[in-house]
């Protein structure tokens, strides 16, 4: 893929990955690399006896892949640790300073710009808030950030960057009403190709996908995807959104669209069917605090610090509990999920608030033939969708995972 190419709307963050080139040695050697890399990262803190074990390779192809991995600095030595008997095992982490990406996530209220290492930790990070997302605007904010953060940056860590992963909202002009916005002033989204703009202006590969489904690969690669292997996962941003995790793969569907979650039916309060977006967003929040007279800007300077906001904040997160919990059924009926993960752009005690409300509204609905998946909360944070965005050039780069080596076996095999 090229630094200007749009991808298709896919949200599996280890899919990203161009597949081009033959199976020939050096395309084999950089996948076994890949392999090494991704199961250090699932398990850091591994010896090559056991990568060995795990992945089939032999001792001496494992010896000489992490000779080579050392080599370039991409992983690090951790302290020996003795057994009983036999040579001392010395387990193998990824280095953190060996590679950096830059993570962008958009939304209806306010832009994130960010900075990560090889482990998922933000190193940097800038904000931007505004009354509704104008194209012009967010190209300007992500640009001059690169160039802002980069003069923080050592001249090392510039030269380790792998590329700018941007979470945006797909269709973006569809919610202006939502939002706010004038009459047409969102329409400029149709023709705007934001990811060959940011491709043109910054010496990066640059990489797109879904928001919420950004979010859900970050939940899954760097938050509770090692405990649970399938989960549906609900990310309450100014509207709701999420993905469908099976198999430790974020599960995309043929157009790209699966686990969208936010066009759920559900019932509100009054016995009405809406979507759940329509109250389980935090847009809904925002027009009941105007509605009180109460102004609603706090929710957008930073989402750790929200205030707590009293009844309009307890009507909201008992509607929206009521209606995820709904929504958790109906996804449950269809498969049964060994989790309902939910996270969101809002503070901890606020998720933890909102968790609780979710477990009290299976209480009031008909459970009979459904598995009641474990309800948790995210561990990635508000953080989430930028750095599920920030993913996307390093699994490119340097990860890889079952679903793209079918993809690389099938490439292979149709040449």
């Amino acid at each position: 893929m090229s630094s200007t190419e749009q991808p298709a709307p896919r949200s599996d963050l280890p899919q990203i990955v161009s597949a081009g080139g033959g199976a020939n040695q050096v395309r084999v050697r950089a996948y076994n690399e890949r392999l090494v890399l991704s199961l250090v990262r699932r398990q850091g803190g591994i010896s090559k006896a056991d990568i060995a074990r795990q992945t089939g390779l032999s001792a001496q192809t494992v010896s000489v892949i992490m000779r080579a991995l050392e080599k370039d600095e991409l992983l690090i030595r951790g302290k020996p640790i003795r057994g009983k008997v036999g040579q001392p095992s010395v387990p193998m982490f990824l280095n953190p300073d060996a590679v950096f990406s830059f993570g962008v996530k958009i939304g209806r209220r306010s832009a994130d710009l960010i900075l990560m290492d090889f482990v998922g930790k933000i190193r940097l990070q800038l904000h931007r808030t505004y009354r509704y997302p104008e194209p012009r605007e967010i190209l300007t904010f992500i640009v001059s950030g690169i160039a802002e953060l980069e003069t923080r940056m050592s001249p090392e860590q510039r030269a380790n960057v792998a590329g700018v992963g941007i979470a945006a909202p797909f269709e973006l002009w569809n919610w202006a009403e939502e939002v706010g916005a004038p009459q047409g002033a969102m329409d400029t989204w149709r023709n705007f190709d934001l990811q060959a703009e940011v491709a043109g202006r910054a010496p990066y590969p640059v990489f797109l996908q879904n928001d919420a489904t950004s979010a859900c690969g970050a939940e899954l690669v760097f938050g509770l995807g090692s405990r649970y292997p399938d989960f549906v996962y609900f990310y309450v941003g100014s509207f709701i959104g999420g993905g469908i995790v099976l198999n430790s793969t974020v599960f995309v569907g043929k157009t790209g669209t699966a686990g969208a979650i936010g066009p759920l039916p559900v019932r509100n309060k009054h016995g009405e069917t809406k979507q759940l977006l329509e109250i389980a967003s935090i847009f809904v929040l925002e027009n009941l605090l105007q509605e009180r007279g109460i102004d609603p800007q706090p929710l957008w300077y930073a989402a750790t610090d929200w205030i707590d906001f009293g009844e309009p904040l307890e009507i909201w997160i008992r509607d929206s509990a009521d209606a995820i919990a709904q929504a958790t059924v109906a996804a449950s009926s269809i498969i049964d999920f060994s989790a309902a993960v939910i996270d969101g752009g809002f503070p901890d005690w606020v998720r933890r608030r909102l968790v609780a409300a979710v477990n009290d509204s299976f209480g009031r609905l008909d459970l009979q033939g459904i598995q009641v998946p474990e309800i948790v909360e995210g561990v990635v944070g508000s953080q989430a969708r930028a750095i599920g965005g920030a993913s996307l050039p390093i699994f490119a780069r340097y990860l890889t995972d079952q679903t793209v080596l079918f993809k690389e076996i099938e490439h292979a095999e149709g040449t």
